[in-house]
């Protein structure tokens, strides 16, 4: 064993990490589960008690400028001198709760209304793709069905799908710190199309009222909720770029894990009702999201260490995933484990809002792939695992159905 390991050594930041991220956390949950990482000034969390217990902590902070000099969290803001309003991704309280609560009630109630409709959109996509030929299910199943779910649930016009999509697209490499200055003119443009298109959207609905998000939005407005339109915006994005990569990457590692697992695909052939529990073994095994972070708001002592206000601490929701104190044979993917709650979606105020949309995608996404096709197999090279530190993901996965 060689670790600890730092935080940048047990991330897509480094290439052996990018491949495989897991023999690293887990020499770190054995040897240190609470490590201090000074270079970056955060602490690194790989063990599921101390992970879940500050996940589910709502005195931690959560806005990066809570933190200390020098911190990894405060490195990544792309602008920290720009005039800003955040999503509810980095706010605290109480503006947190002011509007995160209206817009998850709004959100919810749109996705169990539009259930059906969801399905169908994944099913279409899915349909689309071609019969014995290979293609490349990122590309052509992965990316387009939470971008094309996600559009319907706002109301775009099906006839801007497509500018939608590539507004989308541009502005989730916001997310990439390593981004060239060509993809950063990119995902200003996407972002700027966006901004101004959803503008146009709650002008149009506040005259007109359609079946949609952003008219529940606005009429949530209109009957009081104390949401500007800067804060409907950013937050309608946020559930865009981080919805739609993370429900991307769930989907792609679900069908990689499978082909890689023929005895737990036949499961799912032979029982399509396992869709479900198979769609949360691959969150708990290779989740798309790595970790989440919070910033200590007191003092403290977290798995016997202590710990100092304003203090960075990074959870490893991939470690705490396969914590062997926890789950039985971690390291063995098995769609019929018997549950057990999995941190892939973090927790607490700030558990992701987006997941039941992201179940729904995924479920009927595996059910309906293994159905159009029974016999699909891979059929390029290994993939290329991407290089978004934090995140997990392929580029590229070559099938022939």
């Amino acid at each position: 064993m060689s670790g600890p390991w730092s935080i940048v050594e047990t991330s897509a930041f480094d290439p052996v990490a990018r491949v495989d991220p897991h023999g690293r956390l887990k020499e770190q949950r054995e040897q240190c589960p609470v490590l201090r990482d000074e270079p970056v000034k955060t602490w690194l969390l790989t063990r599921y008690a101390e992970v879940r217990e500050t996940v589910n902590d709502r005195s931690l902070w959560r806005h990066w400028t809570h933190a200390e000099e020098g911190a990894l969290l405060r490195r990544m803001d792309r602008d920290p001198d720009a005039p800003r309003v955040d999503s509810i991704l980095s706010m605290d309280e109480p503006d947190h709760s002011r509007v995160r609560l209206p817009l998850a009630k709004a959100f919810y109630a749109r996705i169990n209304a539009m259930k059906p409709q969801i399905e169908a959109i994944v099913d279409e996509v899915i349909d689309a793709a071609p019969q014995g030929a290979p293609f490349d299910l990122i590309g052509d199943v992965a990316i387009p069905i939470p971008i094309l779910a996600i559009a319907a649930i706002l109301g775009v016009e099906r006839e801007r799908f497509r500018e939608f999509r590539e507004w989308s697209e541009a502005s989730i490499l916001g997310l990439n710190p390593l981004r060239t200055p060509q993809e950063t003119e990119r995902m200003e443009w996407g972002s700027a199309k966006l901004t101004e298109y959803f503008t146009e959207l709650m002008t149009a609905r506040r005259a007109q009222p359609a079946d949609d998000l952003i008219t529940d939005m606005v009429q949530l407005q209109a009957g009081g909720a104390p949401l500007s339109d800067d804060e409907v915006r950013v937050n309608l994005s946020a559930l865009l770029i981080g919805g739609n990569l993370t429900t991307t990457d769930l989907i792609g590692n679900g069908v990689w894990l499978l082909l890689n697992h023929p005895e737990e695909l036949a499961k799912l052939k032979t029982d399509p009702g396992l869709a479900g529990p198979a769609v949360e073994e691959i969150l708990r095994y290779e989740g798309p999201v790595a970790i989440t972070n919070r910033v200590i708001s007191d003092e403290r002592t977290v798995g016997g260490c202590p710990m100092h206000p304003r203090q960075s601490v990074i959870t490893s929701l991939h470690a705490a995933n396969r914590d062997p104190e926890v789950f039985e044979e971690p390291d063995r993917f098995d769609i019929t484990r018997k549950h057990v709650p999995h941190v892939a979606f973090g927790g607490g105020s700030h558990i992701c809002i987006g997941a039941p949309l992201a179940r729904i995608e995924a479920k009927q996404a595996l059910t309906r792939l293994f159905q159009r096709f029974p016999d699909l197999e891979l059929a390029g090279d290994r993939p290329t695992w991407r290089a978004l530190p934090f995140f997990r993901g392929m580029e590229a996965l070559v099938v022939r159905g």
